[in-house]
C-alpha cells in the first residue's frame, strides 16, 4: 500500500501535520520510534509539572489514532525516491525486521537533540544531557541522581532542574552561562512565556534551588564517577574568571539543541543556517522543502518550541491536503489560512530572539586541557585534534579524516559541534547514508528494493 502522505516523527509538529492532513481525507501514517506519541518535549508520565501544552497535545494525538495508521516503536533510518517518483520510508521495526513504507509524500519532523559541550571529565559515568535528564524522569520515572548540579545555557535549564527537584532529587544549583537579561530585551516576545517561566522560578524558590549566571561547570571529578565539580565565574566570552569546587553525584548540561535533518539531507533538501549556525532545512511559505513531495516542520527547520512546531505541522498539513487535492499541482501559502501564518512568524521571531539571548561563546574552548576527550565514542582528545591542524587540517572534515572524531557509534552527533567551532566553522549538514543505527539482516532484506542504489 502506498500511503497519501507518511510523517516522520510524532511530536507536537508530527501530530499536527499528520491529523490536519487525515482530517481533510488523506491515507496517513505516522512512524515514530518511541512507544507512543509526545516526542522529546511532550514525553508524559507521573512528572510533578506537566509540560505546558500536554493536555492540549494529547487530546490531537487521542484524534490522530482513529484517523491515521501508527508505526511506532520504528526506527526510520533512511529515505528514498523511487523510478516511479514515490518515496520509500525505511523503517526497522520492533522484532528488528526491514519494513519499507511508501508515501506520495513525505512530512519530516524528526525534532531535535540535545548540544552538549566537552569538559575535562564529561565522559565520567553521572554526566548525561539536560534532556536526558528529562527523558528519565518524564519518560520512566527515574531520577538521574541525589545530588544534581544543572549547568548549561538557556530556558530549558529550568523546567530540567525544577523536574528534578519536584521528584525528590537535591539540586544544588542551576549555572546559566549567558547573563541574567534573556529576553528582557524582548519584552513583547516573551510575554506569552513569562506565566510559564514564574512557574518554575517558584518552583526553585520553593525547593531552595539557587539560580546564578555567569556560571558553568568548567570540569567534572571523580574516580569512577562524578563526585564534584569545578563551577566556573565567567565574563561575557564565558573565559574563566574564578573558580570553586562543588561536591555532587550527577550533572545534567545543555547548551540549546542540534536539530535532525539527516533524512532531508539524503534526499538532497537544500539548507540553511539557523542563527546559531546550526544548519536546518529551507522551507518555504508552505514548509515545503526543495525535493518536491517533501515538507519539514519543526526543529527541523530551526529550533522555536513546541507552540512554533505545532504550526508549521498544522500549516504543512493544510498545504499537503491542497496538493492532494490537486493531484499534484502547485499548492502554495495560499491554502493556509492568514492567522496561522500570522502566528508562525510570531513565534518564529521568539525562537530566534531566543537563540540570540542565550549563545555559545567561544570562551568555552579554553576549559579544555590536550587530554580532555573531544570526541567520546572514539576516545579522541584535544591533542589530536590540535595535532591533525598542525599536519594541515584546516576544517571538520579533515580533521575527522586525520583524528576520527565523528566516527563512532554517535556518528558526530554529540561531537559534531564541538569540532566544527576547533576548526573555526559553522556546522555542516549531516551526510549520513543511513541515519539510525540498523542490523546488518535489515540492510540485507533491501537487495531487491529498487529505491535503493
Amino acid at each position: 500500500m502506498t500511503y497519501d502522505l507518511v510523517v516522520i516523527g510524532g511530536g507536537p509538529a508530527g501530530v499536527a501535520g499528520a491529523l490536519t492532513a487525515a482530517q481533510a481525507g488523506l491515507r496517513v501514517a505516522l512512524v515514530d520510534s518511541a512507544m507512543r506519541l509526545g516526542g522529546q518535549y511532550f514525553r508524559h508520565s507521573a512528572d510533578p509539572r506537566p509540560a505546558p501544552g500536554l493536555d492540549r497535545f494529547l487530546r490531537l494525538a487521542r484524534a490522530l489514532d482513529s484517523r491515521a495508521d501508527l508505526l511506532l516503536r520504528h526506527q526510520v533510518w533512511s529515505l528514498t525516491r523511487g523510478p516511479d517518483g514515490d518515496l520509500t520510508v525505511h523503517c526497522t521495526a520492533p522484532d528488528r525486521t526491514a519494513l519499507p513504507v511508501a508515501a506520495r509524500r513525505v512530512l519530516i519532523a524528526t525534532g531535535a537533540h540535545d548540544r552538549p559541550l566537552p569538559f575535562p571529565g564529561w565522559d565520567l559515568p553521572g554526566v548525561l544531557t539536560a534532556g536526558g535528564a528529562q527523558a528519565l524522569l518524564k519518560g520512566n520515572d527515574v531520577v538521574a541522581g541525589r545530588r544534581i548540579v544543572v549547568a548549561g545555557t538557556g530556558p530549558f535549564l529550568l523546567p530540567v532542574a525544577s523536574g528534578l527537584a519536584g521528584a525528590g532529587a537535591r539540586v544544588l544549583g542551576v549555572f546559566e552561562a549567558n547573563g541574567g537579561l534573556g529576553l528582557a530585551r524582548h519584552p513583547l516576545l516573551a510575554l506569552g512565556k513569562a506565566g510559564e517561566a514564574a512557574g518554575y522560578a517558584a518552583d526553585l524558590v520553593r525547593h531552595r534551588v539557587p539560580y546564578r549566571t555567569r556560571r558553568a561547570v568548567v570540569a567534572a571529578h571523580g574516580e569512577r564517577e562524578v563526585e564534584a565539580v569545578t563551577v566556573a565565574r565567567l565574563d561575557k566570552d564565558w573565559n574563566v574568571l574564578a573558580t570553586r569546587v562543588l561536591e555532587c553525584d550527577t550533572v545534567a548540561v545543555g547548551y540549546g539543541f542540534v536539530p535532525q535533518i539527516d533524512l532531508g539531507v539524503q534526499l538532497g533538501c537544500a539548507t540553511r543556517h539557523d542563527v546559531d549556525g546550526s544548519p536546518v532545512l529551507a522551507v518555504d511559505a508552505g514548509q515545503r522543502t526543495s525535493v518536491a513531495g517533501v515538507w519539514a516542520a519543526g526543529e527541523p527547520t530551526g529550533v522555536g518550541g513546541w507552540r512554533l512546531s505545532e504550526l508549521e505541522g498544522r500549516i504543512a498539513g493544510q498545504v499537503i491536503a491542497a496538493d492532494w487535492r490537486a493531484h499534484g499541482g502547485e499548492a502554495g501559502a495560499g491554502a493556509v489560512a492568514g492567522v496561522l501564518l500570522r502566528r508562525r512568524e510570531r513565534w518564529r521571531a521568539f525562537g530566534e530572539a531566543l537563540q540570540r539571548a542565550y549563545p555559545v561563546q567561544p570562551g568555552w574552548q579554553s576549559w579544555l586541557r590536550d587530554d580532555t576527550l573531544v570526541c567520546r565514542c572514539e576516545e579522541v582528545p584535544l591533542a589530536r585534534v590540535r595535532e591533525a591542524q598542525s599536519l594541515g587540517a584546516t576544517d571538520a572534515r579533515s580533521i575527522k579524516l586525520l583524528a576520527r572524531p565523528g566516527m563512532g557509534w554517535c556518528q558526530g552527533r554529540i561531537c559534531g559541534y564541538a569540532v566544527s567551532c576547533l576548526a573555526g566553522e559553522p556546522p555542516q549538514p549531516p551526510r549520513r547514508p543511513i541515519a539510525q543505527p540498523v542490523t546488518l539482516g535489515a540492510l540485507a532484506d533491501l537487495t531487491d528494493d529498487p529505491t535503493v542504489q
